[in-house]
């Protein structure tokens, strides 16, 4: 995959517009690239006699011959940073044994960038390039550290508690590489004003979980149950602690 989508990235040819993908996105030849490596896989796995479902971004639903398992694939997350050639995006790759956020089995996040990978496997662990992943304890004293967002400049202001307490922001451009590092401790708290799809975020969500980290909406409602489709959205708070969650909404709810 890295083969064909990095000698695209940031190019023209890159940025040809094919089609609006099931997402509702335009899908650009990098998209299409990424995507046909994937399919190319799966079809192979079916072949060989395996039965699932698939649910991409791009190319929507597609069965194998059985409803569950149901791989999600994103083939770019951050396909905009791609397109303006910003090295800030990856694969994401989530296997559901149901419909929704709790029922994500298995997950991958792949920094196509760097090669990066992380993996996650429901109450078995998380893991980065490899080795367990290890949480960064926290460093910044009395404020947040590292504020991650995923915003329209109108949202910013319904986190405006949130950046006021914070030392520094990163808006990565990739919910799922920014969820990866909230996972790994390296953001101390992610935060999306605006609801985002829970497609996106399967995988990284269960990378959260396993590291001992807390997703919610950022009312600390749970996102258990909400269905990982194309249309189905939350808002976000994500932190790698219980603590850090639970300052994160104090400060949101204006009682810090």
């Amino acid at each position: 995959m890295r083969a064909g989508v990095l000698p695209l990235a940031g190019t023209e040819a890159g940025r040809v517009e094919l089609s609006v993908g099931a997402g509702g996105d335009t899908t650009m030849e990098v998209d299409r690239v990424a995507e046909a490596v994937v399919f190319a896989e799966l079809e192979r796995l079916a072949e060989r006699g395996e039965r699932f479902s698939v649910l991409s971004e791009e190319a929507g639903h597609r069965s194998f011959g059985a409803e569950y398992p149901l791989v999600l694939v994103d083939p770019v997350d951050g396909s905009l940073n791609a397109k303006q050639g910003l090295p800030l995006f990856g694969l994401m790759l989530a296997l559901l044994d149901g419909p929704a956020v709790a029922d994500t089995h298995a997950g991958l996040v792949l920094n196509l960038n760097t090669d990066e990978e992380w993996t996650g496997i429901r109450k078995q662990g998380a893991w980065r390039a490899g080795r367990r992943l290890e949480v960064l304890p926290r460093s910044g004293g009395a404020r947040i550290q590292l504020l991650g967002l995923e915003s329209t400049p109108r949202a910013l202001a319904l986190a405006g508690a949130l950046v006021e307490r914070s030392s520094k922001i990163r808006i990565l451009g990739s919910m799922a590489l920014a969820l990866a590092h909230t996972a790994s401790g390296s953001l101390d708290v992610f935060c999306a004003p605006i609801p985002v799809r829970m497609f996106d975020t399967a995988a990284s969500l269960l990378l959260i979980r396993e590291a001992g980290g807390v997703a919610t909406d950022m009312k600390g409602g749970s996102i258990d149950q909400l269905l990982c489709t194309l249309d189905s959205r939350s808002t976000l708070l994500c932190a790698p602690s219980s603590e850090l969650h639970a300052e994160a909404l104090r400060i949101l709810g204006g009682r810090a």
